[in-house]
Order: structure tokens, then C-alpha cells, then sequence
């Protein structure tokens, strides 16, 4: 993109998420829902399709890009960004990265222009930050293919108008070979949805499991049709590594809001007749959580500009993502020192953020799968069994 356009864009949305989504943040929190009128707001600033290219009717960010544009969205809740993150992120990125032409022409103006939003569906009860051990299968039958099984904490299920959904479908390979991705329609006979989690934190933010009982689909929902058959991990690890990146630049807009909010408190609150901004302690938190942010932004740079030019995409977004959600972590809880008593309180932004936080060292990958990556990507063949 023209950096005169993406300035423009990053003021636009530097904007409204200031103006327009702050000060809606208890109201997002307390009734678990992000506002329609928000949610037709994102839609017109583009923000379904940020990530997709122009040609599909995005706005075609590069992964450099997309990062200053993320640390923007990491301002607010993070259930802002979960109404399009998986348009633009691990849901989007199957089609970008293994979906046929046809597939690419069919679905991604539709989630560029958030027409409808879509899933990944990867996650299951015994299958996490490692799905080699997924139990979904699709067998054949016919020209069919006829899945079965369960995914767990979907993000946007309860609203997704189609799912990609990871299925065994050679029984006969160990691990993650055979495995292969399907686009699915959220109302094909047999898909159904459960009730909303109700999680720690990131309300606003919906998901829930999702049940395929005999659901049968053509060949062609098959994600990149012949070709893909078998080869869903490998498109899998793609989204996940762009997705890690994304996460990291979010986790570092959080804690740039966190450390706002941390130092207005101390400038404002009293104790003994001064603002507790003059204790050396307290800036001693202040400044650690600085620190932590200026070394997370540079990681972030860095590794997006490595992941654009195809120079590191495994090491780099494992620990841009590692560094990053456990960074965050140590913000929040320093913002919550910070305020003492009135940061354990809710109502107050850093409680709900000290929350909020806290899946990021979970989702897309655990910090200890992250560790697991950078170290062989380091040890190579001495660290594989």
C-alpha cells in the first residue's frame, strides 16, 4: 500500500478506536457483545479484509503493514479484532495459502467486504497447540466426502457463515500427515454449534464447540481440491505462523494502552499529599513495562519484515509470539500493582485487561509450543528424536 494510504488509514482507525470503541469497553464486557453499530463500522473501514489482497477486495496489507495497523487494535478489547481477525488471519489465510483459484474467486471478496465471517476449525478437546493427535476424520463415499467428529473453542462460531475444518482423511499415516482442510458451511446438514464459552476474560469475543455428525460435502470443499488432500497440516502451519505474528503486534497495542493507563494513574492518584508518580518504586514498574514494550514493538518490526521476505517464518513469529504474550502478561500485572486496590476492581480498565491478557500465552500455539519451535529451529536434528 501507498504509505500516504496506510497513514490514512491508521489515523482512521486510530480514531475510532479512540473515539468510538473506548468508551464503549464496560458496555462490550459486561453484556458479552460487541455493538452493530461497531460491527457495520468495521465492515466499512475495510477492517474484514485488511489482510486480503485487492484483488479479492481487500486492502492488501503486507505483513509489515498489518502489524502497525494491529498495534492500533490492541488499544481497545481484543473482541474488536476477534470480529474479523479470523477473516483476515487463520481463516482467510487457508484459502490465501492453499485454496484453489476458484476457491480464492468464490469466498474472499466475501470475507474481504465481512459479507459473511468464517472459522478455523482445528482445535479439539485432545488436540491443541498440537494437532497431530486430531480425531475428525472425513472418509470417502463416492465422489463425497463424509466428516465426523468435534472442534473445540472455535472463535466466531456462534456467527460463522463457514468453517474451515481440519479432518483425518488417511487413517494409515501417524501424526500429521494425512490431514486435509474443507470448507464448510456453517448450515450444512449435520454442523451444529454449541453454547458460547463463558471465559475468564475477552467478552465480546464469542466461542464455542462445534459438532459434524455424517456431514457430507462434495470434493470440491476440499481446500485446494485434489492437491489439498493430505496436506492440511502443512497449510495449518502457514496460517498459524502469519497468525503468531498478528497476535504479537496485538499483544504489544495492549500493552501500550496498559502502560497509558498505568501512567495516568500515577500522575492523578495521591498518597500523602503527592502523586504516587514521585515513588521510585512505582516508577520502577512504570519503567520495566516501557522497557517491555519498546523491545516487543522491535520484534514485532523485525519479524515481519522477515516474514515478508520469506527469510524467517518459523523462529521469528514462535518468538515474536512468545516474547509477546507473556510480555503482556507482566504489563498488566505491573498496571494492576500500579493501581492497588482500584486495579483489582471491575469497571476499571486494567482489571479487565489484567483478564483479557491472559489466552494470549494459550491460543495459536502455547508459549511452551513456542519454546518447542525456537529451540529445534535452533538445535536442528540434535533436538528431534
Amino acid at each position: 500500500m501507498d504509505p500516504s494510504d496506510l497513514a490514512d488509514v491508521l489515523a482512521s482507525v486510530r480514531e475510532f478506536i479512540r473515539a468510538e470503541v473506548v468508551p464503549l469497553e464496560e458496555e462490550i464486557d459486561e453484556r458479552n457483545e460487541i455493538p452493530t453499530r461497531l460491527v457495520e463500522q468495521c465492515k466499512s473501514m475495510g477492517l474484514y479484509g485488511f489482510a486480503i489482497p485487492e484483488q479479492h477486495g481487500g486492502l492488501g496489507l503486507n505483513t509489515t503493514e498489518e502489524v502497525r495497523l494491529v498495534f492500533e487494535l490492541g488499544w481497545t478489547t481484543p473482541a474488536l479484532r476477534s470480529l474479523f481477525g479470523t477473516n483476515n488471519g487463520i481463516a482467510g489465510h487457508v484459502l490465501l495459502e492453499g485454496g484453489s483459484e476458484e476457491q480464492k474467486k468464490t469466498w474472499l471478496p466475501r470475507l474481504a467486504s465481512g459479507e459473511i465471517t468464517a472459522s478455523f476449525g482445528l482445535t479439539e478437546a485432545d488436540a491443541g497447540s498440537d494437532p497431530s493427535s486430531l480425531t475428525t476424520t472425513a472418509r470417502r463415499d463416492g465422489s463425497d466426502w463424509v466428516i465426523n467428529g468435534a472442534k473445540r473453542y472455535i472463535t466466531n462460531a456462534p456467527t460463522a457463515d463457514v468453517i474451515m475444518v481440519f479432518a483425518r482423511t488417511n487413517p494409515d499415516v501417524p501424526g500429521n500427515r494425512g490431514i486435509s482442510a474443507f470448507l464448510v458451511p456453517a448450515d450444512a446438514p449435520g454442523l451444529s454449534i454449541g453454547p458460547k464459552d463463558h471465559k475468564m476474560g475477552q467478552f465480546g469475543a464469542w466461542t464455542a464447540d462445534v459438532y459434524l455428525d455424517d456431514v457430507r460435502m462434495p470434493a470440491d470443499a476440499v481446500i485446494g481440491g485434489a492437491d489439498g488432500i493430505d496436506n492440511g497440516f502443512r497449510i495449518a502451519a502457514k496460517c498459524l505462523a502469519h497468525g503468531r505474528v498478528h497476535i504479537a503486534a496485538l499483544c504489544v497495542g495492549m500493552a501500550n494502552r496498559l502502560v497509558h493507563e498505568s501512567v495516568t494513574f500515577a500522575q492523578t492518584r495521591q498518597a500523602g499529599g503527592r502523586p504516587i508518580a514521585r515513588f521510585q518504586l512505582v516508577q520502577g514498574l512504570i519503567a520495566d513495562s516501557v522497557t517491555d514494550c519498546y523491545a516487543g514493538r522491535a520484534l514485532v518490526v523485525e519479524t515481519a519484515r522477515a516474514f515478508d521476505d520469506g527469510t524467517d517464518r518459523i523462529a521469528g513469529p514462535a518468538a515474536a509470539k512468545y516474547f509477546c504474550s507473556e510480555m503482556v502478561g507482566r504489563v498488566a500485572d505491573r498496571a494492576v500493582q500500579v493501581h492497588g486496590g482500584a486495579g483489582y476492581m471491575r469497571g476499571v480498565a486494567v482489571e479487565r485487561f489484567y483478564r483479557d491478557a491472559r489466552l494470549f500465552r494459550i491460543y495459536e500455539g502455547t508459549s511452551q509450543i513456542q519454546q518447542v519451535i525456537i529451540a529445534r529451529n535452533a538445535l536442528g536434528e540434535a533436538a528431534r528424536g
